[in-house]
């Protein structure tokens, strides 16, 4: 069962609840500031079964955080608790080196107010704040620029960046999608050695001014465009900085 209060209280979030664009906006932002990204769990060998009350029992009582399936699977049952409309959306992630991959390799969100707004709080590093789900307009975020671009039947999604321009991020279909659709990928992101979750273990969240990271035994932080990364000296140090930074305690 969800606890909106103890589910707002997970994300430092004491605003309006009304279901209106405003809320929406800081929900967002507070999810994104104190809920971490993060594919611990398969390194432990933990099952991930998208279930919506355990994904709710692992991000609110456990105070952990997940991946997308995980992360956008629960905000979205905040969401229509508070009375928001949303709908599960399958996405397809760009890959490094071109091309993209499969239908349901990510979940974002589609929620319906005044106008349709593209939420997502488990992308990792992206937009913090929702965005008007509108082809080809700029859209300024306090994580930088941002634009969606309708081909066919698909919206991409592309950040501005200082050395490559406009690079996209994924690409979606409108099409309403239940959890379970997406629980083949969701295994295959957590069994199978070509996925990038098996192959490093990340723990990553937005800050006020920038994000902090833990890719393996590196420690990774990005503040106010300065970026600082530095290997840690143990395994002891990795789990103080992962209670200490991101509230994980394993």
């Amino acid at each position: 069962m969800l606890s909106v209060l103890s589910y707002l209280d997970r994300i430092h979030y004491s605003g309006s609840t009304a279901p209106n664009t405003d809320t929406l906006r800081g929900l967002h932002h507070a999810h994104l500031l104190t809920v971490p990204f993060e594919n611990l769990s398969i390194g432990r060998g933990e099952k991930i079964v998208l279930d919506e009350n355990a994904l709710l029992r692992k991000i609110v009582e456990r105070r952990r955080g997940g991946f997308c399936y995980e992360l956008n699977g629960a905000f979205a049952a905040l969401l229509r608790e508070l009375g928001f409309a949303v709908t599960l959306l399958s996405a397809r992630v760009a890959r490094e080196y071109g091309g993209e991959g499969p239908d349901f390799d990510h979940l974002a969100l589609r929620v319906d107010l005044e106008e349709p707004w593209l939420a997502d709080v488990g992308f990792g590093d992206s937009f913090l704040e929702p965005l008007r789900l509108e082809s080809r307009m700029e859209q300024l975020d306090p994580a930088g620029s941002f634009r969606l671009t309708e081909k066919e039947d698909r919206f991409e999604l592309e950040r501005l960046t200082v050395d490559k321009g406009w690079k996209r991020q994924f690409s979606f279909t409108l099409a309403p999608r239940g959890l379970q659709d997406f629980g083949g990928m969701c295994h295959y992101h957590q069994t199978s050695p070509e996925s990038s979750f098996t192959q490093n273990r990340i723990c990553s969240r937005a800050t006020p001014d920038g994000r902090i990271t833990l890719s393996g035994l590196k420690l990774i932080v990005d503040q106010n465009g300065n970026r600082n990364e530095r290997m840690l000296e143990s395994e002891e140090e990795w789990l103080s900085i992962l209670r200490k930074d991101f509230g994980i305690v394993l």
